[in-house]
């Protein structure tokens, strides 16, 4: 699957403008997008507002540190364990 080329800040915006008012196919047309993309973006994305989406990104990249950090403890770990093991 391809990455899309909208950010979910821009996703959020584009549902927002629809529930304040503006037609779905306005909208559509105006960001270059089939319906049907429209469509799934609200059923994917329906309630999330912009604050929360860059929350949640925070809390990925924040994840993806943490995750990393992990990694390396238990590489750093694992060699000095062999080291000791060799004496």
């Amino acid at each position: 699957m391809r990455p899309s080329k909208f950010t979910k800040d821009q996703i959020v915006q584009a549902l927002q403008q629809v529930k304040a008012g503006t037609p779905a196919v306005q909208a559509c047309r105006k960001l270059g997008i089939t319906e049907t993309t429209f469509y799934r973006w609200r059923n994917k994305y329906d309630g999330v507002g912009v604050s929360e989406s860059q929350e949640l990104r925070e809390l990925r990249d924040e994840n993806q540190k943490l995750k990393q950090l992990v990694a390396n403890l238990m590489l750093d770990k694992q060699g000095s364990t062999g080291f000791l093991g060799k004496r």
